[in-house]
């Protein structure tokens, strides 16, 4: 999967990642190496690191190889994007109520992009968090707006949706 990633194999690999940086942001990408969620986020990643590198570095971390930060980082979800300035933590506010992380995949690389680039101009600016420049609250649940709107449209005039009963 993410080959051309830098692979961090350890917890000391990732501690001396987050260390050694001290005018890019370091993002770093947890994940599964055998789910497609992944796969996708991974792919946008690779597309995005040359150009991102003035200002970021990207590194891979398998989560089954090294579990040493699943629980001090809340890593449960298959795939997870991180990102640390100067030895800390920052967050970033996406809409979604988790300010601490990305956890699902994005596919545009110009949305990668610019997150990438707002948490390194808050970071640089001493800001712990910054406001992403989308909104994710909507956007996550617009595809299952769309085909609620669809399945309206597709039913006929004479045809009504069928109602559900809760027996409490």
């Amino acid at each position: 999967m993410s080959y051309e990633l830098i692979r961090l194999r350890s917890g000391w690999h990732v501690d001396q990642a987050i260390l050694a940086e001290d005018d890019r942001v370091v993002v770093i990408f947890f994940a599964h190496d055998e789910d497609p969620d992944c796969m996708v986020m991974g792919d946008t990643l690779q597309k995005v690191q040359e150009l991102v590198m003035n200002f970021a570095t990207i590194y891979y971390c398998d989560l089954n190889e090294v579990p040493d930060f699943n629980v001090m980082y809340e890593l449960y979800d298959p795939c997870t994007v991180m990102f640390f300035f100067r030895n800390k933590h920052i967050m970033i506010d996406l809409g979604t109520g988790n300010n601490n992380k990305i956890n699902w995949p994005i596919e545009d690389k110009d949305e990668m992009i610019d997150i990438i680039e707002t948490v390194y101009r808050g970071a640089s600016k001493g800001r712990g968090l910054v406001v992403s420049p989308l909104d994710y609250s909507t956007r996550r649940k617009a595809p299952s707006l769309r085909v609620r709107a669809n399945r309206k449209q597709s039913l006929g005039s004479s045809e009504k949706p069928m109602k559900f009963t809760n027996f409490a």
